[in-house]
């Protein structure tokens, strides 16, 4: 069973998250404001970090910089959802630090797939397009 922190907004998005890995077996966490997403992850020491890039008060993409500059969250893998792709989203992303990338509305089978590649590789890459279509892991790539 993993620690996964959630980083969410919209309330049925953490529905179907949290739902969605605990009958996975694992042990979701969810933050809704992402201001307290450093802390909340530093008391409750997660496995994996799963956060929406379109937050209001600190970004996804602010919030991923931040876990990689934290001595304690840095090698943790952390996986972006993102309600929208414009071109150059999954670079920015990646720069940032996240291993994978999920475009909503998501394949539920290729994200239980995702979080189970990144518990297994941590520091692996891993990619699933929008229409849910084949996942991809790119082995030796961690954090930047």
């Amino acid at each position: 069973m993993a620690k996964i922190l959630i980083v969410e907004d919209n309330a049925l998005n953490i529905k179907l998250f949290c739902d969605l890995l605990a009958a996975h077996g694992h042990e979701p966490e969810a933050v809704t404001d992402s201001r307290f997403a450093l802390d909340a992850a530093r008391h409750f020491s997660p496995d994996l970090v799963i956060t929406d890039i379109q937050l209001p008060h600190i970004s996804g993409l602010e919030l991923i910089r931040m876990l990689r500059d934290d001595d304690k969250l840095a090698e943790v893998p952390i996986m972006a959802v993102t309600a929208y792709s414009a071109q150059g989203d999954e670079e920015r992303i990646r720069e940032a630090g996240a291993q994978a990338y999920v475009s909503k509305p998501i394949s539920v089978v290729r994200f239980a797939e995702t979080v189970d590649q990144l518990l297994e590789g941590g520091s692996d890459k891993a990619e699933i397009d929008a229409a849910g279509g084949e996942g991809r892991v790119d082995p030796g790539s961690g954090p930047g």
